[in-house]
C-alpha cells in the first residue's frame, strides 16, 4: 500500500469513526451502557453506520477514556462529562493562545520563546 491509499488516511485519522459500540466499550473496559450515558450528557456524539449504529472514532475513545477515569474515582457521570468538556476547552484556549503569541513575536521580530 502506498501513503496515498485511502485506506491509509482513514487509518491515521483520529476522528475516523472506526470502532463499533461494543468494539469501544471493550477497549475502555466499560458497557456499552456507559457510552450511550456520555452520549446522552454531549460529551461525545458518535457517527452513525448506514444501518444506524453506532461508530466511535479514537479521538472519542480518548474523551470517553478521560470520563471513564473520572467516574471510577467516584464522580457522577454529568460531573464528568463536564470537567472533560472544560478540560478540552481549556486546552484548545491554551493552544489558541500559544498561537496569537508566537504571531505577535513573529510581527514583532522578536524571538520565540516555549
Amino acid at each position: 500500500m502506498t501513503s496515498d491509499n485511502p485506506l491509509n488516511d482513514r487509518l491515521d485519522d483520529d476522528d475516523y469513526p472506526a470502532y463499533t459500540m461494543g468494539r469501544a466499550a471493550e477497549m475502555l473496559g466499560t458497557t456499552p451502557a456507559f457510552l450511550r450515558a456520555i452520549g446522552e450528557a454531549r460529551l461525545i456524539t458518535p457517527l452513525r453506520s448506514e444501518g444506524g449504529h453506532r461508530r466511535y472514532s479514537r479521538y472519542q475513545l480518548r474523551i470517553a477514556a478521560r470520563a471513564r477515569e473520572l467516574v471510577d474515582k467516584g464522580t457522577p457521570i454529568e460531573a464528568a462529562c463536564r470537567i472533560v468538556i472544560l478540560e478540552d476547552q481549556l486546552e484548545e484556549a491554551q493552544r489558541i493562545n500559544a498561537e496569537h503569541r508566537r504571531a505577535a513575536a513573529d510581527s514583532a521580530g522578536t524571538p520565540r520563546s516555549g
